[in-house]
């Protein structure tokens, strides 16, 4: 299968159930150009109006709300920050908050020898916790937690300086562009560099190690 249409059917497999980029990125989106044409009360109204809108037609539409729920949650949030910090910038608030738990998610993951990449791949496909932490696979799922470890910090820093000196406008649109944008870019990195390494390691695949296959081994030759 060619590789573009094994990626495709990955990103279908991840995004199919999810339904996330509107409810992420238009609120914070609305925000920013409503801030700047009418000011800072109505930017407030529009984006947590926008947020709860998106819930409601989850709910309408019968479809999985818990990410537009979790966005209004957020949104509220950020509400209640630019009131009690009266500050457009608090809006972002939360995102650097979340930016920085991510880091230290990822760097604890790996002290600890077991890489969050590898629990976010278990509960999408549902493959055998215990393959994971096999000696021959655990690696590739490191590295690719530490590559991910290393972009959550560079988009930190970008977003604490943006934050730092109170460029609004900068840190709506450097959120926007390092969110699901360079997202995709990154789980497509991931995949192809996840998937390599597994082959190079030349541990089991998800079937050989259900069947209790001996080495040696075919190893995995789609999935990551």
């Amino acid at each position: 299968m060619p590789v573009y249409k094994e990626l495709l059917e990955q990103f279908k497999l991840v995004f199919s159930r999810r339904n996330p980029i509107f409810d992420s990125v238009i609120p914070p989106l609305l925000f920013m150009l409503t801030n700047a044409l009418y000011g800072l009360t109505p930017a407030l109204w529009v984006a947590f109006g926008s947020s709860l809108l998106f819930t409601l037609l989850r709910l309408i539409r019968r479809q999985r709300f818990g990410n537009a729920l979790l966005g209004a949650g957020a949104t509220a949030l950020a509400v209640g920050l630019v009131l009690l910090l009266k500050s457009a910038q608090a809006f972002f608030l939360p995102s650097l908050v979340n930016g920085a738990l991510t880091v230290l998610v990822l760097l604890l993951s790996l002290a600890i020898k077991r890489p969050a990449v590898a629990f976010t791949s278990y509960l999408t496909r549902r493959w055998p916790l215990q393959w994971y932490w096999h000696e021959r696979v655990r690696p590739a799922y490191s590295e690719v937690t530490a590559i991910w470890a290393v972009y959550s910090a560079i988009k930190l820093a970008f977003q604490y300086y943006f934050y730092r000196n109170a460029l609004t406008n900068a840190l709506a649109i450097f959120n926007l562009v390092s969110g699901w944008p360079a997202l995709i870019v990154l789980l497509v990195v991931s995949y192809l560099y996840g998937l390599k390494r597994l082959r190079r390691l030349g541990g089991p695949s998800v079937d050989e190690f259900k069947n209790d296959a001996p080495p040696p081994w075919q190893g995995q030759q789609r999935g990551f």
